[in-house]
């Protein structure tokens, strides 16, 4: 095989792993659960409706929307700060090279912006609504 086409099938098989070994991982706990059930109730065990209903829940934990958004916000913006200081690095070479990796920086500093003040938004309905 040539190298033109071992990079695109590697990175097309990276990306199904990344998307199927999730999935696969979770109907494997989701398969085992149900077994562990069918294994009591055969020995004729008697099991609680409460621990009946953790192994089989399905739904996902409430996640505290605040707190992940600024988690964005806060990667977003170190990224932003990161292309401010490859346009100050690669500016010393080229003018055009320092607006050219200043124009990301802006992007990605607006939308952290965004994402930190959508983080104080629901920290404060969050607060509110306690």
């Amino acid at each position: 095989m040539d190298g033109e086409v071992i990079v695109p099938f590697v990175f097309f098989v990276f990306l199904a792993a990344i998307i199927l070994v999730p999935i696969y991982l979770r109907e494997r706990t989701k398969q085992s659960a149900h077994a562990l059930i069918s294994q009591a109730l055969d020995k004729g065990q008697q099991l609680d409706p409460q621990l009946i209903k953790q192994l089989t829940a399905t739904e996902k934990q409430p996640r505290d929307k605040a707190r992940s958004s600024l988690g964005s916000g806060v990667v977003l913006l170190a990224l932003a700060l990161g292309f401010v200081g490859g346009a100050f690095v690669v500016g010393n070479f080229a003018d055009e090279a320092f607006w050219g990796m200043m124009v990301p920086a802006v992007i990605l500093g607006a939308l952290a912006t965004a994402f930190i003040l959508l983080a104080i938004v629901d920290y404060a309905t969050q607060k509110k609504d306690q």
